[in-house]
């Protein structure tokens, strides 16, 4: 390979004093290389635009950009769901006597008559008439005839109203809701609902105070026995806060604002 370089050096001299001399010199055995002089050509004209090329590779994420301004508020959203109902609240004590009012206008003058006592009793009468009116209602809306165990008597109510305002109903006469604290009572309580042909009615148990935390009415806690039925307790839609029972003596809580019959309970050494 040298011997070829050193060759080629040697004809690139002879080539320019081949343009001084008129004869070739005569070449040896040693010149049997074949050698071709590549001389660059002249810079060609610009040729045309090449088409757009396809998009490259989507570039590396970016850093993290820095914390915007806060946004406008948004509009107001729609009204939820309404609460639980609380707890039954004690009785507060009796208020202030109001202001007396101005006096009113005269009346016209009225028959001459010696009748105060008779206007006495017909007022007692009225008041007499009210209270019975009263009671009259509520026995009527009580199904015919009582349950009674060695302690207790029950009284099955058919007036349709929410938990709270039907145990103030069994607390107006003296008694509370139905409180079935062992089976013996539960299944005098669901005899009776059975053969009053009723599906269910409210009774004396809730979890209003503490969910999941069932008590009896009179605020005694639930201990091992219980009637409830297959998944239940389960507080659908957190809600169901009271307790029903089914004509089969089983248990359910439901809401407490809706209303149903209900089943009282009174001790027969106050009744």
């Amino acid at each position: 390979m040298r011997r070829c370089v050193a060759l080629t050096s040697s004809l690139i001299s002879l080539a320019f004093l081949s343009l001084l001399l008129p004869v070739w010199p005569q070449q040896t055995a040693d010149d049997a290389c074949s050698v071709q002089i590549l001389v660059p050509g002249l810079k060609g004209d610009a040729g045309e635009k090449g088409d757009k090329g396809a998009p490259g590779r989507p570039g590396r994420v970016g850093p993290t950009g820095e914390k915007g301004d806060v946004g406008d508020k948004g509009q107001k959203g729609s009204v939820g769901r309404h609460g639980k109902i609380g707890p039954i609240g004690a009785k507060g004590e009796k208020g202030d006597s109001g202001d007396m009012g101005p006096p009113g206008p005269n009346g016209e003058p009225g028959l001459p008559c010696e009748c105060s006592q008779l206007r006495k009793a017909i007022g007692e009468m009225d008041n007499q008439v009210t209270q019975l009116t009263t009671e009259l209602k509520f026995i009527k809306n009580a199904v015919a005839g009582v349950r009674e165990s060695d302690s207790k008597i029950y009284l099955l109510v058919k007036e349709e109203k929410r938990y709270a305002d039907a145990q103030l109903s069994c607390q107006g006469r003296g008694g509370t809701l139905g409180m079935p604290k062992d089976e013996a009572a539960n299944g005098l309580m669901a005899s009776y609902l059975a053969q009053a042909g009723l599906a269910r009615v409210f009774i004396g148990i809730n979890d209003l105070e503490r969910e999941g935390s069932f008590v009896y009415a009179d605020r005694s806690p639930m201990q091992t026995f219980h009637k409830w039925r297959s998944g239940e307790p389960n507080n659908a839609y957190d809600e169901e806060d009271c307790v029903e029972m089914v004509a089969s003596g089983g248990w359910n809580d439901v809401a407490c604002h809706i209303t149903m019959y209900f089943l009282c309970e009174f001790d027969k050494d106050s009744v």
